[in-house]
């Protein structure tokens, strides 16, 4: 953004904007489902990755353990997900998808992709592809 543009946003500024407000809306989105968008990612990454045991979760959703087991809590208690002991050691714990947690995952994902779609339609296909191609940069 420039001067020229008659206005003194910043870059960064205009990003954490339009972040909020996808955030906003992905949340408005999730809203059927009763799930918290952290609750959404763990549903996602299940499913991207199989069954898992807590701490790779918490990896791959980039959060503490402990929050990861409140996560956890929360999904079992709905029965979307289940706690299986793990075979090569007991001690371990897994956690995996029920067929319902695999349902409700599909259509959380199905929703937040239409909400995407709509949220970056006013774009051209050439704009998408350049946001997309800068943004994977950034995100490194």
């Amino acid at each position: 953004m420039t001067e020229a543009d008659g206005d003194d946003e910043t870059l960064a500024e205009a990003f954490w904007g339009v972040a909020r407000r996808l955030r906003h809306r992905t949340r408005d989105a999730l809203a059927p489902w009763d799930v918290t968008p952290s609750q959404a990612r763990a549903l996602a990454a299940l499913t991207r990755h199989g069954v898992l045991r807590p701490g790779a979760l918490a990896e791959h959703l980039r959060i503490a353990p402990r929050s990861a087991t409140e996560v956890v809590d929360d999904l079992q208690a709905r029965g979307l997900v289940e706690r299986r002991p793990d075979p090569n050691d007991r001690r371990a714990t897994l956690v995996a998808l029920t067929a319902e947690g695999t349902r409700t995952g599909a259509a959380i994902r199905a929703a937040r992709q239409a909400e995407a779609d709509r949220f970056f339609a006013h774009l051209d296909p050439a704009d998408r592809d350049q946001l997309a191609r800068i943004l994977r940069t950034l995100r490194g």
